[in-house]
């Protein structure tokens, strides 16, 4: 059984489905246990009408494995679902950003975090319990690094087979992998990202793009330090297909190929310069692999 079997339990159901389930005390009891009066981390959760997900998600990070003082918050982009009664039943604290878009809620969670890093989390997101650890550890060990990348995987449904979200995720981390030795910025995904907090204030985060604020985030840090990539299974998210839309995953895996080929140039130049093309490119590319 893989780590993460647990929580789809009660992933896609409603409030109303889970109400009454003794998962909800259970993570409440959880959470209250992990937060601390002086974190060093913030961990920041964003969330648009998750109300099928977003117990998911606080499940699994209230079973997160740490030896960081931490603190918990979440941000409600203004939803019209009951995202906000599940952050209430489970007793975390938040805050509402009503303009909508990750960017702004991004900001929103990084405006009020009091942690000196900061730990991007997406509510239809499922994290492993030695996620956040890993994550700061590089930070902590390494002065120069300002932020911190990790992969992300799919669960196996009926319409996607284990066997091929393996082939679909090798090759797909390839790629970001070859595609970050130049433009590290343009492998970036907002929902497995970590970073300082200090700096990430300084730089801001971007609410005037639609997507692409985690890799222009990323870029602009680059100007203190270099962005880190962790690859590996301890700091392997996973999530669902809500935002891949009619399409396959191959489908907009080769989309985003083709769209970073069709630039080529960035791939193989350096950092510096070419800052209102870059952009663009970040626009279309740096949006996390859940949307076409």
């Amino acid at each position: 059984m893989s780590w993460y079997s647990r929580y789809l339990q009660v992933y896609e159901k409603s409030f109303d489905e889970v109400a009454f389930a003794d998962v909800i005390s259970q993570v409440r009891s959880n959470l209250m246990n992990l937060q601390s009066e002086e974190p060093i981390v913030t961990v920041a959760i964003i969330a648009y009408n998750e109300e099928k997900h977003l117990l998911s998600c606080l499940w699994a990070l209230s079973e997160m494995k740490t030896h960081y003082p931490i603190e918990i918050i979440g941000v409600d982009n203004d939803s019209g679902d009951r995202t906000a009664d599940i952050y209430r039943a489970v007793g975390l604290p938040f805050y509402t950003a009503y303009q909508h878009s990750c960017g702004h809620a991004r900001l929103c969670g990084l405006e009020h975090a009091r942690g000196k890093y900061h730990v991007n989390i997406d509510a239809d997101t499922l994290y492993p319990p030695t996620y956040v650890d890993a994550m700061i550890d590089v930070m902590e060990r390494n002065s120069d690094v300002m932020g911190v990348s990790a992969t992300w995987g799919y669960y196996p449904d009926n319409q996607h087979s284990r066997i091929g979200l393996y082939f679909y995720t090798l090759f797909r981390d390839c790629f970001l992998w070859l595609q970050a030795f130049k433009r590290p910025q343009l492998s970036v995904r907002g929902l497995v990202f970590a970073y300082r907090t200090e700096q990430a204030r300084k730089v801001g985060i971007r609410v005037d793009i639609i997507r692409g604020e985690d890799g222009s985030l990323a870029r602009a840090l680059t100007e203190y330090g270099r962005i880190a990539f962790l690859r590996n299974r301890k700091v392997c998210a996973i999530t669902g297909y809500g935002t891949v839309g009619g399409g396959s995953l191959w489908n907009s895996f080769w989309l985003r190929v083709r769209r970073a080929l069709s630039k080529i140039g960035y791939l193989f130049t350096s950092a510096k310069g070419h800052k209102d093309e870059e952009s663009n490119l970040v626009k279309h590319v740096t949006d996390n692999d859940k949307s076409v």
